[in-house]
C-alpha cells in the first residue's frame, strides 16, 4: 500500500482552535469510532465522509470505487498511526490543539538541511525580497514581500535542481560537499524560505543615511551606513536569544505567522500522486492570481488611479467640499472609499486573525472617521492652521519649520542649538492627528508592559524560577526533539553579543551617528527591556506593535545638557538601537519557532539567519540610494507625488520626531498647552489593561483577553496621513475570508487562504518593481484622462479647490 502524507489529511481547525471532527469532546488524535464493529469498510467511509475535513481535500478525486477504498485504508492507517501519541500525557499536555494540528511530531535526523542549492536558491530570494522591501518604505502603503511566494517556488526549484544538478562531490578537505545529495528534503525548503524571509524585511538601519541625504543633505559614508547596519541587525540576534527561552521554547507562544508557514510548508511536501496532484492545481492558480494581479496593478498605479480610491460621497456631492472631505481618500477621511489597489489591503486580511483585524478596524474608524472631523470641522487642537492630515512638524502661524536654521556648527565642528534663532521661530507644531499619536504610541508602550504582567506574569515567573533552579523548563515532545541538535555554545552567543556592542560602540564614539556615546549604553537597556512585552503580543497575535516615541522621550530629556549634540539624526540613531532594533528581532524569532516546528539544528537556523541579513544590507543601501536618486523630489516632500503613494512618509514622521524631541526638546514640548495633555497616555496605556484583564477574569465567555489594548493603542496610533483608503476595504474583506470562509467554509479556506495572499503579495510586488524599473527610471508619465485627473484622481475637485 501506498504511504499517504500526513499533509494530504492535515486536519483543519474549527473556530475554537479544535480539530474538526464530528466529536469535539474528544482528546484523541481521532475520533473515528470503527473498531467496535470490526473496523467495517462502510463505516469507515460513512465516517470519513461525515468528516468533512478529511474527505474533501482527499476523496474528492476518486470515482472508481475500488481506489476510493484504497485510498480510505490509507487514510485509516494514517490516522490511527497518530493514536501512539497520548496528547493527555506530559509531552502534549502543554502543545496547543492549533499546534498539534498543524505540526509533525516525527523527524528525520538524516535529511539534508544546508545544501548547494538551499544555499543558492536562499540566495537568489533573499536578494529579490531585500530590493522589493526596500521600496516598499518609501511608499505609503506596501504589500510586504511574501515569504509564501519563496515557498512556492522554491519547492519546485529545488526538485528540478535535484533531478538535473550532477552528483559530484566538491573536494575541498573536511569542508567537501556534494552538489546533489539527493531528494529535495522539507528540511531543505524550510532553511531556504527562512534565509529569504530573514534578508527580505528590509532594513531600519537606513532610515539613518535616508533621512540624512532627504532632510539634512548629507551623504554618510557608506562604510559606517553599512556597519552601522550590520551592527544593529546582529544586535537583534542578541535581544532574541534572551527571550528565546519563552518565545521559542515554549509552546504555548505559537507564533500565528509561523504557522501558517508550516502549513504551506507541509502541504507541499508530499509523496502521493494524489498530494502531488493538488499541489499542482494549487500552483496552478497561484500563477493564475500572481499574472491577474501583476496586470492588474498597471491601473491603479499607473494607468487607472481612480480606481484605487473610489469615493462615492464625493461623486454625488462633487461640489460641496465637507462631503468631499468626509469621502476623499486622498486628503479626507476615506469614509465608505472602497480600494481597487492591492497595496492599500495587502494580505493581512488572511493572515491577521479576525480580531485582530476588528480591533484594528475600531481604532481606525475612532481615530479617522470620529476625531479627525471633530477637529477639523470643530477648529479644535490647532485645526486649520495645522494641517491635520500632514505628520510634518509647523510654525505658530502654520508656516513650514526652519529647523535646519536652528543648527549650526561650533568651533570645534559639532553641531549646536541656536538657541537665539529658536527665541524666533518658537515651538515646533503639529496637526492634530500627529497629536493623539503620540498619546496612543505612550499608551501601546505601557500597555505592552502592563498586559504582560497580568497575562503573562505567571508563566515568566515559572520560567525564571526554573532557570535558577538549573531545571529543563519544558518537556513537550517538540522541546525534545529539537534538544537533539547542539545550539549556540555560551561562548558563542557572547561573541555574536559582543561583536555588534563593540562595532556600534565605536560609530557612536566617532561621533559618526551624532548621539552622545554615554546615550548609547542607556539605549541598550531600553532596548532588552523592551523585547519581551513587545514579542509576546506578536507571538501570540501576528501583530507587530511599533514602538512608538517613547524612547525619543527620553532621548530628549537625557541630552537637555550644555554641550550635547541636539541634531535630530542623534535622535534617530537612538531610536533604532533602543527600539527598532526589535523588528529585526521579531523576525529572527519568527524564523526561529518555524526551524523549531521542522526540528532543524537551532545552529544552522542561526547560521542561515545571520548570513541573509549580512548579505541583504548592501543591497538594501543600494536600493535606497536608488530611490534617492531617482525620486528625491517627491520622497522629500519637495514636489506632490500625483499617485500619493511616494512620499517617504513614515522618514518625515522620523524626521518631525527628531526635531521635537531632539532640537526643540521635551521641557520646551510639555510646557506648552499644546503637547501636555498627550502625556497622559502613559496614564491611558497602564488602566486599560487592568480593566481588560478583570473583565476576563470576571467574563470568561465573551473573550475579553481578544481585545489585546497594546493593539488598540498601537493601531490607534498608525498614522494614515493623506491617504486613508484601504481599512474599511479590508474589513469587509477579512470578514469574508476570515471570518465567513474560516468558519463556514474552512476546507475552502485552508487550500487557497494562504496561497492566495502569497499571489496577490507577489503579484502587487512584482508589478511594483517592474514600473519602478522601466516606468519610473525613464521618466515615462501616464498622460492625464479622465481616470487620471491632474486636479483630483478620485474626482473629489471641491475638496482640493479649497486647498
Amino acid at each position: 500500500m501506498s504511504h499517504i502524507h500526513e499533509s494530504e489529511i492535515s486536519p483543519v481547525l474549527t473556530r475554537d482552535g479544535q480539530r474538526g471532527h464530528r466529536n469535539s469532546n474528544s482528546s484523541s488524535s481521532t475520533d473515528l469510532d470503527d473498531k467496535s464493529d470490526g473496523s467495517l469498510d462502510e463505516k469507515k467511509e460513512s465516517n470519513l465522509v461525515n468528516d468533512a475535513t478529511y474527505v474533501a481535500p482527499v476523496l474528492g478525486s476518486y470515482d472508481d470505487p475500488n481506489e476510493k477504498k484504497k485510498k480510505i485504508d490509507e487514510i485509516d492507517d494514517f490516522i490511527h498511526r497518530e493514536e501512539k501519541y497520548d496528547f493527555d500525557s506530559e509531552e502534549f499536555i502543554n502543545i496547543p490543539d492549533l499546534v498539534r494540528n498543524t505540526v509533525s511530531f516525527e523527524d528525520n535526523e538524516t535529511a539534508p538541511v544546508i545544501t548547494f542549492r538551499s544555499v543558492v536558491l536562499a540566495t537568489i530570494f533573499c536578494a529579490i525580497g531585500s530590493v522589493v522591501s526596500q521600496l516598499s518604505y518609501f511608499r505609503t502603503t506596501n504589500a510586504p514581500f511574501p515569504v509564501f511566494f519563496v515557498i512556492l517556488a522554491s519547492a519546485p526549484l529545488g526538485r528540478l535542481m535535484a533531478a538535473y544538478i550532477p552528483k559530484y562531490t566538491v573536494p575541498l578537505g573536511r569542508y567537501s560537499f556534494s552538489l546533489n545529495p539527493g531528494p529535495f528534503s522539507i528540511k531543505e525548503h524550510v532553511i531556504i524560505g527562512i534565509a529569504a524571509n530573514a534578508g527580505s524585511q528590509g532594513q531600519w538601519a537606513t532610515f539613518l543615511p535616508t533621512n540624512a541625504a532627504l532632510y539634512y543633505n548629507i551623504t554618510m559614508h557608506p562604510a559606517v551606513a553599512l556597519f552601522f547596519g550590520w551592527g544593529v541587525s546582529l544586535l537583534g540576534f542578541s535581544f532574541a536569544a534572551m527571550v528565546r527561552p519563552i518565545l521559542i521554547d515554549d509552546p504555548q507562544f505559537i507564533f500565528p505567522l509561523s504557522l501558517q508557514q508550516v502549513t504551506v510548508y507541509r502541504s507541499l511536501q508530499g509523496t502521493s500522486e494524489l498530494h502531488l496532484d493538488r499541489s499542482r492545481k494549487q500552483m496552478k492558480v497561484f500563477w493564475l492570481i500572481f499574472l491577474g494581479t501583476f496586470v492588474w496593478q498597471f491601473f491603479p498605479e499607473w494607468i487607472f488611479p481612480f480606481v484605487a480610491a473610489l469615493a462615492p460621497l464625493c461623486w454625488f456631492a462633487s461640489k460641496n467640499h465637507t462631503v468631499n472631505f468626509l469621502g476623499a481618500g486622498r486628503g479626507g477621511i476615506g469614509l465608505l472609499n472602497i480600494t481597487l489597489d492591492w497595496s492599500n489591503i495587502t494580505s493581512t486580511v488572511i493572515t491577521y486573525p479576525y480580531s485582530v483585524q476588528v480591533t484594528v478596524f475600531v481604532a481606525f474608524v475612532i481615530t479617522t472617521w470620529i476625531l479627525i472631523p471633530v477637529a477639523y470641522f470643530g477648529n479644535l487642537w490647532g485645526s486649520p492652521t495645522y494641517n491635520i492630515m500632514s505628520n510634518g512638524v509647523f510654525q505658530k502661524n502654520g508656516s513650514a519649520y526652519p529647523f535646519n536654521d536652528l543648527l549650526y556648527k561650533d568651533a570645534s565642528g559639532q553641531q549646536v542649538f541656536n538657541e537665539t534663532r529658536y527665541e524666533e521661530v518658537g515651538l515646533a507644531y503639529s496637526g492634530a492627528q500627529y497629536l493623539w499619536e503620540i498619546f496612543m504610541w505612550y499608551a501601546s508602550y505601557i500597555s505592552s508592559f502592563v498586559w504582560c504582567g497580568l497575562f503573562l506574569g505567571p508563566t515568566i515567573v515559572k520560567i525564571f524560577k526554573a532557570w535558577r533552579a538549573r531545571k529543563t523548563v519544558h518537556n513537550d515532545r517538540l522541546s525534545k526533539l529539537i534538544q537533539k541538535y547542539p545550539g549556540l555554545t555560551w561562548w558563542e552567543w557572547s561573541l555574536l553579543t559582543l561583536l555588534p556592542l563593540v562595532i556600534l560602540l565605536v560609530i557612536v564614539a566617532t561621533k559618526q551617528v551624532w548621539m552622545p556615546t554615554w546615550t548609547y549604553f542607556v539605549a541598550l537597556g531600553f532596548g532588552a527591556a523592551a523585547m519581551l512585552p513587545m514579542s509576546l503580543v506578536y507571538a501570540m497575535s501576528g501583530y507587530s506593535i511599533k514602538v512608538g516615541f517613547f524612547n525619543e522621550l527620553i532621548y530628549g530629556y537625557m541630552i537637555d545638557v550644555k554641550g550635547s549634540s541636539r541634531h535630530p539624526l542623534g535622535q534617530l540613531a537612538y531610536r533604532i538601537i533602543s527600539g527598532n532594533v526589535w523588528y529585526d528581532a521579531r523576525t529572527v524569532l519568527e524564523d526561529q519557532k518555524i526551524g523549531h516546528y521542522f526540528h532543524l539544528p537551532p545552529r544552522t537556523v542561526i547560521g542561515i539567519q545571520i548570513f541573509a541579513n549580512m548579505l541583504a544590507l548592501p543591497i538594501n543601501y543600494g536600493v535606497m540610494r536608488w530611490v534617492i536618486d531617482s525620486k528625491f523630489d517627491y520622497v522629500s516632500g519637495k514636489v506632490v507625488d500625483p499617485t500619493g503613494q511616494w512620499t517617504g512618509q513614515e522618514f518625515k514622521s522620523y524626521n518631525t520626531a527628531g526635531i521635537q524631541y531632539a532640537l526643540v526638546g521635551p521641557k520646551k514640548l510639555f510646557a506648552s498647552t499644546v503637547f501636555r495633555p498627550v502625556t497622559y497616555g502613559f496614564v491611558a496605556g497602564a488602566i486599560a489593561p487592568i480593566i481588560i484583564w478583570a473583565l476576563h477574569k470576571k467574563f470568561k465567555k465573551p473573550r475579553f483577553d481578544l481585545w489585546n489594548t497594546t493593539i488598540f493603542f498601537a493601531s490607534a496610533a498608525t498614522f494614515y496621513g493623506n491617504l486613508s483608503t484601504g481599512p474599511f476595504t479590508s474589513i469587509l474583506i477579512g470578514t469574508v475570508w476570515n471570518f465567513y470562509l474560516y468558519r463556514y467554509k474552512h476546507v475552502f479556506w485552508n487550500k487557497w487562504a494562504y496561497i492566495s495572499g502569497a499571489a496577490l503579495d507577489t503579484g502587487f510586488n512584482a508589478n511594483l518593481l517592474f514600473i519602478f524599473i522601466f516606468l519610473g527610471t525613464t521618466g515615462a508619465v501616464m498622460p492625464n484622462w479622465w481616470g487620471n485627473n491632474k486636479d483630483s484622481i478620485e474626482r473629489c475637485f471641491a475638496l482640493h479647490k479649497k486647498g
